[in-house]
C-alpha cells in the first residue's frame, strides 16, 4: 500500500472462510483498524496508511469477505457478518481495544461492532458511510435496484463509476491502474456471488447507532456523488452518534485516496482526543 514498502499479507481462518489482513504491529495508542468499502480491498487505504504509520500509529487493514485476498465464497457478506470478523481479528491479534474506521459499506460494520462489543471498541470513524442516510424516494429505490444489477453483471460499470463520479476533483497518481485492478478483480471466477452478496447487504441501517457509546468521528467528502446532500447525511450521523463531523472540501466517496492528508489530519486529531 505504501509506494515504498508493501505490507505482508496475513490470514485468519474464521467460520466459513479466510480473512486477509496486514498489521504494522507497533505504534502508540489504540490500534487503528481500517475497513474498505463495497467491492474494494484493503489497498483502498494505500495512501492513508503510510501517513498514519508515519505519525506513530499501529495500523491494521483488513480485506472483506469475498474481496481482496480474502476467500471469495461465503454464506453471508453483510456488514454485520464483517463486524464479527473484525472482532475475531482483534482476538487473534490479542488487541483489547481498537479504533475502527469504515468506508462506505463498512460504516455500518464499525457501528455494529461498537454496539455489540463496546468493551472492545475505543472509538469509531465513519468515512463517507451510509449509516442513518436520508430515506430514499421511489425513484431512488428503483435506481439502486438497477445499479445493483449492473454491478453484479457488468464489472465495467464499476470502473465507469470510479472514473466518472467517485473522484470529482482529484485522483491519486495510481488511479487508472487501481481502477483497472478493481474491475479485473470483479471478473475473478466466483466473484459475482460475492458482489451479489454485498449489494444485498444492509449498508444503510437506521437505528444501529443507538447502541454506540464510544466516541465517534464522521468524515464526509463535500462532493460525494453517492449522496444528494452529503453534509445533511453527515449531520444526521453526527447527531445520532454524538460525534464530531469533518467535511473534506472537494473530496468524493473515497477521501482516503483523493484527499489522504486531509483525511489523516482528521483521524489523527480524533485519535489525539481519545488519548
Amino acid at each position: 500500500m505504501s509506494r515504498t514498502t508493501a505490507p505482508t499479507t496475513r490470514y485468519l481462518d474464521v467460520t466459513g472462510g479466510r480473512i486477509a489482513y496486514d498489521d504494522t504491529e507497533q505504534g502508540d495508542g489504540a490500534p487503528v483498524v481500517l475497513l474498505p468499502g463495497m467491492l474494494d480491498s484493503r489497498a483502498a487505504y494505500r495512501h492513508l496508511r503510510p501517513l498514519l504509520v508515519a505519525a506513530g500509529r499501529r495500523v491494521i487493514t483488513m480485506d472483506l469477505r469475498g474481496f481482496g485476498d480474502s476467500s471469495i465464497v461465503w454464506d453471508d457478506y453483510s456488514p454485520a457478518a464483517i463486524a464479527a470478523d473484525v472482532l475475531a481479528l482483534l482476538d487473534h491479534l490479542g488487541i483489547g481495544r481498537a479504533v475502527l474506521a469504515g468506508n462506505s459499506y463498512t460504516g455500518a460494520t464499525v457501528v455494529k461492532a461498537a454496539g455489540d462489543a463496546p468493551e472492545r471498541v475505543a472509538g469509531i470513524v465513519l468515512l463517507d458511510a451510509f449509516v442513518e442516510n436520508l430515506p430514499p424516494n421511489a425513484l431512488q429505490r428503483a435506481m439502486f435496484g438497477v445499479m445493483g444489477k449492473l454491478l453484479v453483471h457488468s464489472p465495467a460499470f464499476w470502473g465507469l463509476y470510479h472514473r466518472r463520479m467517485a473522484y470529482p476533483t482529484a485522483k491519486p497518481a495510481d488511479f487508472d491502474a487501481y481502477v483497472d485492478g478493481l474491475v479485473a478483480a470483479m471478473r475473478t471466477p466466483g466473484r459475482k456471488t460475492a458482489t451479489r452478496g454485498q449489494v444485498r447487504g444492509d449498508s444503510a441501517p437506521v437505528g444501529w447507532t443507538a447502541a454506540v457509546r464510544c466516541p465517534a468521528l464522521v468524515v464526509m467528502g463535500s462532493k460525494d456523488p453517492d449522496f444528494p446532500k452529503p453534509e445533511v447525511v453527515a449531520d444526521r450521523q453526527a447527531a445520532a452518534l454524538n460525534a464530531r463531523k469533518v467535511m473534506i472540501e472537494g473530496a468524493g466517496h473515497y477521501p482516503m485516496a483523493d484527499h489522504p492528508q486531509a483525511t489523516a489530519d482528521a483521524l489523527l486529531g480524533f485519535l489525539a482526543e481519545l488519548a
